[in-house]
């Protein structure tokens, strides 16, 4: 594990300390499904429809798995690099009943067989943290069964450009769309480095692996919004979020 990548690791365990100081309130977001959105079940409807096996890569504390369960999955396995969040997404899954179950890894290599998914679905500030998106769209690619479909809703590249100034959008003097990296200067993982990527790159990363686009849509709402914050470049002018849909073909 090189030293950014540890640094990361270090600043989200410390960061899903959070999953655990707010258990109940995210319980009850489990229990809700509130946290999968119309534009996802939307998109995800038919394949949910089949009852597929789910791995969410960097699952975080795990609301959506409860939701993905809710929704048609067979079974969610959820992927993160932090043992905290991974003990809090169980114990929340064990005690909902929920086909969920949870395993600590850095990504991309996650440590699950080949061919263990109908359905790889990640995102909500997920991207950021790959540094390799080949490697990345290779582990998707590997873990997907023929017919089997990735989809990512996901923060836009340019998302992070954007200053949270109220009175009109602003592009921050420190960030550049075509850099290589910045430091996150917010919560939750504020002083950990996210790797920037155009959203060309996302998507000729996913058709490099040999899977199909078949979706592809942007955003001007952001998937998460900051407590209090209500910035101008949120208001409907700007992309902020996107979402994609790619299948590995079935033979």
């Amino acid at each position: 594990m090189d030293q950014t990548t540890r640094a990361n690791r270090q600043a989200w365990e410390t960061a899903s300390e959070k999953h655990v100081r707010e258990y109940s309130d995210l319980l009850a977001v489990a229990a809700a499904g509130s946290s999968l959105i119309d534009l996802e079940r939307e998109l995800l409807r038919e394949i949910l429809q089949r009852a597929p096996e789910v791995v969410h890569l960097q699952s975080g504390n795990g609301t959506d798995d409860v939701a993905l369960a809710q929704a048609g999955a067979r079974s969610v396995v959820g992927v993160d690099f932090s043992e905290v969040a991974v003990r809090a997404a169980q114990q929340r899954a064990d005690e909902l009943g929920a086909p969920c179950r949870y395993v600590v890894g850095v990504l991309p290599g996650a440590p699950l067989p080949d061919a263990s998914a109908d359905l790889v679905y990640t995102g909500k500030g997920a991207v950021i943290w790959m540094r390799d998106l080949d490697a990345w769209a290779a582990d998707i690619a590997r873990l997907l069964r023929p017919s089997g479909h990735l989809f990512v809703y996901d923060e836009h590249p340019a998302f992070s450009l954007w200053t949270w100034d109220e009175d009109e959008p602003r592009i921050r003097p420190d960030r550049s769309y075509f850099a290589e990296s910045h430091v996150d200067d917010t919560y939750p993982a504020n002083g950990a480095v996210q790797f920037q990527a155009t959203l060309g790159r996302i998507v000729t990363a996913v058709a490099a692996a040999g899977l199909e686009i078949r979706h592809l849509a942007e955003y001007p709402e952001p998937f998460w919004r900051m407590g209090g914050v209500s910035a101008a470049s949120w208001n409907g002018r700007l992309p902020n979020s996107f979402s994609l849909l790619a299948r590995r073909p079935a033979a």
